[in-house]
């Protein structure tokens, strides 16, 4: 053996990695390919994290998450006046609408004094009324507003409302006088203003021409 071969070490065949070890090879099936002419979206959010961070610490420096207040944590004191607030906020929109109540009712013919009104006269064809009782084309019947009769109904049962069976006497001039006829509460108009009312075809008869339908009349409660 020569002296080169002594010094040089011997020689061993390399051996070639598969293709997806490569470092120049093709790239991996799993490896998703990169999308060309798309900008990453960058959403900035440190605009709102300042903020929120902003109202955060001034939360904290007007109450505190450490100190008591009345005896309870920050935490039951909030919540405690939370309920506050929304049982006055109940309170505030039940007096509202308890005044809007209460203005309707004094702009209503209420039986409350002996005040007379004036509105239409109209007629209908009668037969069980809101009060529970029949009536026919002669009966000295009266159908009143349903803003009056619901204005004072109690409980969900119409018979017993406290205008069923109240008297009403109707007067206008007619034939060259004055004609009136005392007509009794039975039901309820769901097409009359709160001024008007719709008796019997009969009860008509003796205030207007039939053929009119519709009439002034002028009227209070007895």
């Amino acid at each position: 053996m020569s002296t080169e071969e002594l010094k040089s070490p011997p020689q061993v065949p390399r051996k070639e990695l598969p293709p997806t070890y490569q470092r120049n090879g093709p790239a991996p099936e799993w490896e998703a390919p990169l999308e060309t002419g798309r900008k990453p979206t960058n959403i900035k959010l440190g605009a709102f994290a300042g903020a929120s961070t902003t109202l955060t610490n001034r939360f904290n420096r007007l109450i505190p998450p450490h100190k008591k207040y009345f005896g309870r944590s920050r935490r039951v004191f909030l919540i405690c006046l939370g309920i506050l607030f929304l049982a006055l906020l109940a309170l505030i929109i039940g007096l509202a609408v308890g005044l809007g109540h209460k203005k309707q009712h004094r702009n209503l013919p209420l039986p409350n004094g002996a005040k007379t009104y004036t509105g239409d006269l109209t007629y209908y064809g009668p037969g069980l009324g809101a009060c529970g009782t029949d009536s026919n084309d002669n009966s000295a019947i009266v159908s009143i507003s349903h803003f009056v009769f619901d204005a004072v109904q109690k409980g969900s049962n119409p018979n017993a409302n406290p205008l069923c069976f109240r008297k009403i006497r109707a007067q206008r001039q007619y034939k060259g006088g004055l004609h009136s006829v005392d007509l009794t509460v039975v039901d309820r108009c769901t097409g009359c203003e709160p001024n008007d009312l719709d008796v019997s075809p009969g009860m008509f008869a003796k205030l207007a021409d039939p053929d009119q339908g519709r009439v002034t009349v002028t009227w209070a409660w007895l």
